[in-house]
């Protein structure tokens, strides 16, 4: 590539970067270090070559190498997120709004184990796990008081539900029709990640091919009607947590990607329409430089996915838009103060990675729910780290570095080795059903622990650095009575209700099911019945079955 050729596409960078920067200015006027040497928004190598374009390029540019904002966070922080919720909707709804208080800038729920499988809290299936490992939300009364005083069309939600997504979508729609939000105005994501549920996590419902239905309804719902709504956000990070590689987390989580795609055009669905909706969420781990790399690598190797393979026309449909979490299986009970540690380091990974939103992991979450204090403390990790840091000056830091460049080279080579063999396979759908990924993580964490037990991989506090007498922190204790009040709640809630018009719009539901109109409409409409999500997936239980691993 000449000088001229490059100063050409360099001027007329410059020239989409301004009429961002009209929009959305910079938090600066000047970027400096604390010796007041000024930051520049980017830097470059002196000789830029045709294969530094193709390989690397320029910020806010295919093939988004770093980042998928030309000024990045220059421009704008990342959504700081706290994943939140546990026993009943008033206690989360106290969590959600101190960390607002604080500064957190995007809600993310956690939702109890009934509710992510699509059962009430008075089913006998839920007998003991109402409300413990996240908030319990049965019906739209419930997600109401969740809600209650957050102004939905200024903030951001994530939700971490997958087999009845659409339910919860619906209930969240509900909320903010009744505060006065049209769906248009939402912003927020929908986990609504099946395959990886049938890879490393196990709350799915339905088999297969229902569920991938589902998920390809609510593309085509949300693409009409809720458009800034993320409608699936592709996990990498159980996978992660179930003991792959960086390089099986990439490679998996985009093969699923692949799969959503592909449903969504045999559904007849608009790629541009559709693509621009699609999201991911990765781990962030302790091997500093590798977890750097390797969301560069995924934003590369998507890119070059949906423009040259998929033949998405417009530059949204190739961004890989990222929320990251730090890494929870790489939290100790011993020592969890350490914790801090590793949270910070990992959260720095993501930052310099390009993350577009972040959750820090609280230091007590190897033993129990975090505590109040506990939360903040993570939450003034990303704050410390966006305001007093200086990574947020420059786009991609370390952009051009030797060692990073070279590790994204050979995530991407490892990564793409696996995507074809999947697809060889016949895609993800069919490699989850012959339990090749599973096989594959299933092998990496054992390799892994058995590294740890020899002590050839360190991990302090636990085989290195012990103490002999710790001192427990204080623990966040759920009130163990709240089954009995969700149950209470939940009857008096049907008794309250029209119980013929809940059957009514059930009925309904069963009919649009069992035939191939979308569903999200008739889910919808039994939501604002106040039917619950025991009901309506109960519905969905009887057309579609129930999957059961092999």
């Amino acid at each position: 590539m000449s000088d001229h050729n490059f100063t050409q596409i360099y001027q007329d960078w410059q020239q989409r970067l301004n009429q961002r920067l009209e929009k959305i200015p910079e938090r600066k006027k000047r970027f400096s270090t604390s010796s007041d040497l000024e930051v520049e928004q980017l830097y470059l190598p002196k000789e830029v070559n045709q294969s530094y374009m193709d390989q690397i390029g320029l910020p806010g540019e295919y093939p988004y190498t770093r980042g998928v904002q030309p000024t990045m966070y220059r421009g704008r922080f990342w959504t700081m997120r706290q994943y939140a919720g546990f026993g009943s909707a008033e206690e989360t709804n106290k969590r959600f709004r101190y960390l607002l208080e604080q500064g957190q800038t995007g809600l993310s729920v956690a939702f109890d184990l009934p509710t992510q499988i699509g059962y009430d809290s008075d089913d006998s299936m839920s007998v003991g796990e109402v409300g413990k490992v996240g908030v319990a939300i049965d019906s739209l009364e419930d997600m109401e008081t969740l809600l209650q005083g957050i102004p939905l069309d200024k903030v951001s939600t994530s939700m971490t539900i997958n087999a009845p997504a659409s339910v919860l979508l619906a209930m969240y729609i509900v909320v903010a029709e009744k505060q006065g939000t049209p769906s248009h105005a939402l912003s927020g994501t929908i986990q609504n990640d099946i395959l990886k549920e049938y890879i490393a996590r196990g709350t799915y419902i339905f088999p297969p091919q229902p569920s991938m239905r589902l998920i390809t309804d609510i593309f085509a719902y949300c693409a009409q009607h809720v458009p800034k709504w993320n409608t699936i956000s592709i996990s990498g990070y159980h996978i992660r947590e179930a003991g792959s590689s960086a390089v099986q987390e990439v490679a998996f989580t985009l093969a699923d990607g692949r799969a959503y795609v592909e449903a969504a055009l045999q559904a007849g669905l608009d790629i541009d329409l559709f693509a621009p909706q699609l999201s991911f969420f990765f781990n962030a781990h302790n091997h500093f430089f590798e977890e750097v790399a390797k969301f560069r690598a995924a934003r590369r190797i998507w890119s070059n996915l949906m423009r040259n393979v998929y033949g998405a026309k417009q530059p949204k449909s190739w961004q890989f838009r990222v929320h990251t979490q730090t890494g929870g299986s790489t939290l100790t009970a011993q020592q969890p103060d350490n914790n801090i540690v590793r949270v910070t380091l990992q959260a720095l990974a993501a930052v310099l990675g390009g993350t577009q939103s972040l959750h820090t992991n609280s230091r007590d979450e190897a033993l129990a729910l975090p505590t109040e204090d506990s939360a903040r403390i993570a939450l003034r990790t990303q704050q410390i780290i966006a305001h007093e840091s200086g990574v947020t000056d420059t786009v991609d830091p370390l952009g051009g570095s030797y060692y990073v460049e070279a590790l994204t080279d050979e995530i991407e080579k490892g990564v793409l080795a696996y995507m074809d063999k999947i697809e060889k396979m016949g895609g993800a759908v069919a490699a989850v059903e012959a339990g090749y990924m599973q096989r594959e993580i299933h092998k990496q964490a054992y390799e892994t622990q058995r590294n740890i037990e020899s002590g050839e991989e360190v991990v302090v506090g636990v085989n290195r650095f012990t103490l002999e007498n710790e001192t427990q922190p204080e623990l966040l204790r759920v009130d163990p009575s709240i089954g009995t009040k969700q149950t209470e709640r939940l009857g008096n809630l049907r008794n309250r209700r029209d119980a013929v018009f809940v059957d009514q719009t059930l009925g309904r539901l069963k009919t649009a099911a069992e035939g191939t109109e979308n569903v999200m409409p008739f889910i919808l409409d039994c939501v604002r019945a106040y039917a619950t999500i025991g009901e309506i997936c109960g519905v969905l239980r009887q057309v579609f079955g129930e999957y059961r691993a092999v």
